[in-house]
């Protein structure tokens, strides 16, 4: 038996070396981007493996701003220019709108049925047509207003109640994100402390759940790029991704059945929210697709999946703060001047606050909320720069080589808020400027962006005005921890504990 199991490995390995040579012949005859010389089967694995985006930067600065490689049995271009990123994203956006298969969209995302990894066509023009029109627009962002304060609120009360306590900060914002976008997609929060008694999660387990969706979304899983050994799991992250996936069933069945229950019982009388539209779908049957439950729960785990990102700009915002006094103190003059020392920030108030806004792009900036796009595959053959792109070609924008290079940003490396004022203020998050791609571009770019925006600058602004943070005892700025954790997005690798000291006169924290 051994001998035969050993007998068909060998086969298979020859054939796949044989197809290798096969397509490399072929590829031969195309002019394709530059790029180091493949390994059969492995391709350039060798090169970038374990620590993808740092080896990524350092190939790109050889081989220049559009690169080829080979990722197992793979063709893919890495795009680290600003240049090269309008060609892909905007120019020839329409034929780059598609996503790759890969075992982190089946497992973590109900076999890609979200927004991020659903294939372009129908379904997905369905569902990003619903979220627009049910959450995002402009009309739903302003009847959801007082909901983002109420909550913002929420976590100010929390602050003073455990002022001068050490308190990891991203539990706390994670929450009021987690309240915030239930309310806005399910017309109702589920309080932390009910899930637990339910036995739904753990005590402060859904930022790590959170953390564990984008770690293992990022990650490079070999048997994605060489298929026929995805079996092994030689990583161990598909076995994670399952366990994890357990977890996140729980928490989106409690969250569907209770809404149904809602539904039973309150019938028209019921306020309409974006997961009523997805119910609607799913009663309807549509002759384009199959709508199923896995679908509500697919798009309610981007939403959910959204605070990740909206708390780890924030973290950083505050970490960068503390480490540039001069930045902080010139917010806290910007609030004082507009916003005084008897209220809180409201939302009306955020086009009076430019510098905060500048310190939220800069974070983004120098923080990428993803440093590599989410990758994208071509459909169709097509000529780029004089180079060829062959159809199934993977493509990765390298944002983090794009913020981070003196060519398009003086002084890259520092926190620098004022290069968007004076002029710089015109650089929007919108997918226009391809210096600055924090919600990407295009066709696949992040439907969220207006209230991702706008929820970091109410919290980050709030909890600057309303709070001095300071360092745990003995513990300078400069000693700050600022190591980065590379997913999809780029969290702190040791999260941010700070000791909050209200600074505003105490009948402010009254609600």
């Amino acid at each position: 038996m051994a001998s035969l199991i050993c007998m068909v490995m060998g086969s298979l390995l020859l054939f796949k070396i044989f197809c290798d040579l096969f397509n490399r012949q072929r590829q031969r005859q195309l002019k394709l981007p530059p790029g180091p010389k493949a390994w059969p089967i492995i391709g350039n694995l060798n090169l970038i493996y374990p620590f993808f985006h740092l080896s990524i930067h350092g190939l790109a600065l050889k081989y220049g701003p559009i690169m080829h490689l080979r990722l197992g049995c793979h063709s893919a271009i890495i795009v680290s220019s600003v240049d090269m990123a309008k060609q892909f994203l905007k120019i020839h956006d329409r034929n780059f709108s598609y996503r790759p298969k890969s075992m982190a969209g089946k497992y973590l995302f109900y076999d890609y049925c979200n927004i991020t990894f659903s294939p372009y066509g129908p379904y997905w023009c369905q569902i990003r047509k619903i979220c627009q029109e049910e959450l995002f627009s402009s009309s739903q962002l302003q009847l959801h207003q007082c909901i983002c304060a109420q909550e913002v609120k929420s976590l100010v009360g929390f602050l003073f109640v455990n002022a001068g306590k050490l308190i990891v900060i991203k539990h706390h914002i994670s929450t009021a994100g987690f309240n915030m976008i239930c309310r806005m997609v399910a017309g109702q929060k589920y309080p932390n402390q009910s899930l637990v008694e339910k036995g739904i999660v753990g005590s402060d387990e859904l930022p790590k759940m959170l953390d564990e969706l984008f770690l293992l979304t990022g990650v490079l899983n070999i048997g994605d790029l060489v298929p026929w050994i995805n079996f092994l799991d030689l990583q161990g992250y598909v076995k994670r991704m399952k366990n994890l996936r357990k977890k996140f069933d729980k928490l989106l069945d409690h969250i569907i059945d209770d809404i149904k229950t809602t539904r039973r019982v309150q019938g028209d009388s019921k306020i309409r929210t974006m997961v009523d539209a997805l119910f609607d779908l799913l009663e309807e049957p549509n002759p384009e697709f199959c709508f199923t439950r896995k679908h509500i729960k697919a798009v309610l785990q981007d939403m959910i999946g959204g605070i990740e990102t909206s708390t780890a700009v924030t973290e950083w915002a505050i970490s960068e703060l503390l480490r540039n006094h001069q930045s902080l103190e010139k917010a806290r003059e910007e609030l004082e001047m507009v916003i005084g020392n008897e209220r809180w920030v409201e939302e009306k108030d955020v086009p009076q606050l430019p510098y905060m806004e500048a310190i939220v792009k800069e974070t983004m900036r120098l923080h990428p909320v993803g440093p590599m796009l989410a990758p994208r595959i071509s459909n169709e053959h097509c000529n780029i720069a004089g180079y060829d792109i062959p159809a199934k070609t993977r493509v990765f924008i390298n944002v983090l080589a794009i913020v981070r290079s003196p060519t398009v940003w003086e002084s890259p490396e520092n926190f620098i808020p004022e290069r968007f004022l004076d002029g710089g203020e015109n650089i929007d998050v919108i997918g226009q400027h391809f210096e600055l791609l924090p919600f990407g571009s295009g066709r696949r770019m992040c439907p969220a962006y207006n209230l991702g925006m706008k929820a970091v600058i109410l919290t980050l602004a709030n909890l600057l005005h309303g709070f001095e943070w300071k360092l745990p005892e003995k513990m300078q700025a400069c000693e700050l921890n600022m190591e980065e954790v590379v997913g999809l997005t780029m969290p702190r690798k040791v999260p941010l504990a700070l000791v909050a000291q209200p600074r505003l006169p105490n009948h402010v924290y009254h609600f």
